[in-house]
């Protein structure tokens, strides 16, 4: 509220006297009567009269008549003014009345727009919140809704035929719904969807509205507004407002407001939808680096474990494959290895050697030469990284499985007899991707019904725990529990291997870790018609 200087409160004791006072005064006798009116007074008040007692205005006649009352304030006609007492000497009193219209307005404004940037914050955090795109329509339309208009619509972009539609209705009460309408039967929408300023609602005629964009049991619409949601480069869609008959039109300032919330709505939602998309393609890749389901193949058992060394994460630099024989490759062939790194880096590489394995299937006869055509793929690439592998080509001799081993740099596979014990293959190799020249030793190894070949990488051995948490689980460990999985399936094999390296573990870190048991069935074998499929076992 305004204050009057000092020497104008001086001149109401008559030293000046209302006349020459810059504000409007009003002197009033010990009787309530009007006594005086300055020229300002009495252009303000043309209903005050000397000599009668003060009545109008009303807010002034009654803080008069209260004597404690030092201060007023009220409308006088379009404008607001603030009034203050002054005591004269002769037990009379002066009322200044000062022109607050202007100082208001600027006072709401300014409340007005600072409650309008709390807004603006609050929305920014809800919108922020989710990633989820149909959580952001949502939350788009019951903000709008609530803070904007009697009702509200989001609208996304699609290229579908049908508009998916968010409404949040005059009640709160939030709906999804696809329009087959066009955009361009409403006015203004189909430029929103493009990202252009759409006409301003003040030009819709809300009665050209179709019924699907009103809410049931809205009534008549009296207002009605569109504005795009800009998004990151791209439309992310349009929000429609509506208002009732009773309520006033949008003003330009209202639309400009409603333009900022959605700024900050297309981003959020451009930001969702960004992401969901993104994570389509990581799902996509993943499957694809994903580690084989394992089944029989030609009555040979094949079981595989993976564990990468972050728990978010699927995916890692260890691998294992399995390729049935085909026309290029008489035999199966089983790899297992171990790529230089962690996390999705090292799972790019992965998927590079695991398709340049398949693209060599063909030489997989010749396990030097396939591992040679391997190692100048992976220096041929720009950047230096290197890979451990084992290959295993598989076959089944009547009961028996015949396998040829050649590992490349990797350790060397563990082979568990039908009586417990556990040798070492014995192989041994360069590893792939440093060296110009490698050089590597094949070895042959008959399994027996019951018998299994481990494959796996040294995360097993090197995973770090135990009782006092940073002993190596190590290789003679790993030998003692394969002892005692002797004459059992493939499988049971994988996860027991898998079941003792995690209570070691515990909660500590560890390196990906990659198993792949094969295993010569107990019994006659009795193929299934395609082959491959588990079959049945008879004794």
């Amino acid at each position: 509220m305004a204050t009057l200087p000092e020497s104008v409160g001086m001149s109401a004791a008559g030293a000046v006297g209302p006349a020459g006072a810059p504000y409007p005064v009003v002197v009033v006798d010990e009787g309530g009567r009007v006594v005086e009116l300055n020229d300002a007074a009495s252009a303000l008040l043309p209903a005050a009269r000397i000599q009668e007692p003060l009545s109008s205005p009303a807010w002034l006649a009654s803080a008069h008549h209260a004597a404690e009352h030092r201060e007023a304030s009220g409308e006088v006609g379009d404008r607001y003014f603030s009034a203050q007492r002054s005591s004269l000497a002769d037990g009379g009193t002066a009322w200044w009345l000062v022109d607050e219209t202007a100082y208001r307005s600027v006072a709401a404004e300014l409340a007005t727009e600072r409650e309008r940037t709390r807004f603006l914050a609050e929305a920014s955090s809800a919108l922020l919140a989710s990633l989820n795109l149909d959580r952001c329509m949502e939350v788009t339309a019951a903000l709008a809704a609530a803070h904007l208009a009697d009702a509200a619509l989001v609208i996304a972009p699609t290229r579908a035929r049908k508009l998916p539609v968010v409404v949040c209705d005059h009640l709160g009460q939030l709906s999804r719904a696809t329009v087959s309408s066009k955009p361009e039967a409403v006015l203004g929408l189909a430029e929103a969807l493009r990202g252009f300023p759409p006409v301003p609602s003040r030009w819709i005629d809300p009665a050209t509205a179709p019924d699907w964009l009103v809410p049931e049991g809205f009534g008549e619409v009296g207002s009605l507004a569109i504005t795009p949601l800009p998004g990151h480069g791209v439309p992310a869609g349009a929000l429609i407002l509506l208002r009732r008959a009773r309520q006033t039109s949008f003003t330009a300032s209202e639309e400009a407001f409603a333009g900022l919330f959605a700024a900050r709505a297309g981003a959020a939602m451009s930001a969702a939808r960004l992401y969901a998309e993104q994570n389509v393609v990581a799902d996509t890749l993943v499957r694809a680096l994903l580690p084989p389901a394992l089944h029989q193949v030609e009555g040979v058992e094949f079981a595989g474990g993976y564990r990468a060394s972050v728990e978010t994460e699927l995916i890692g630099g260890d691998f294992y494959d399995v390729h049935p024989p085909g026309e290029d490759c008489p035999e199966t062939l089983a790899v297992l290895g171990d790529v230089a790194g962690k996390g999705l880096e090292a799972a790019v590489l992965t998927g590079k050697i695991r398709n340049t394995l398949h693209a060599l299937l063909p030489m997989a006869d010749d396990h030097a030469r396939m591992l040679r055509r391997l190692n100048n793929a992976m220096r041929g690439s720009d950047r230096v990284r290197f890979a451990t592998l084992v290959l295993a080509s598989v076959r089944r001799e009547d009961r028996d499985v015949l396998l040829r081993l050649t590992s490349a740099g990797h350790p060397v596979p563990l082979i568990v007899r039908r009586d417990g014990r556990v040798e070492e293959a014995d192989t041994e190799g360069t590893l792939i991707g440093v060296l110009p020249t490698i050089s590597s030793r094949t070895t042959h190894v008959r399994l027996a019904p019951g018998e299994t070949c481990l494959l796996y990488t040294d995360g097993v051995t090197e995973a770090r725990g135990g009782p006092v948490g940073d002993v190596m689980f190590g290789e003679q460990r790993l030998k003692r529990a394969l002892a005692e999985c002797a004459g059992i399936p493939a499988a049971a094999v994988v996860e027991r291997v898998q079941m003792l390296t995690d209570e070691w573990i515990g909660e500590g870190r560890h390196d990906d870790i990659a198993v792949l048991a094969v295993t010569a069935p107990r019994g006659a074998h009795l193929s299934a018609v395609d082959g491959t499929t588990r079959g049945r076992y008879t004794t």
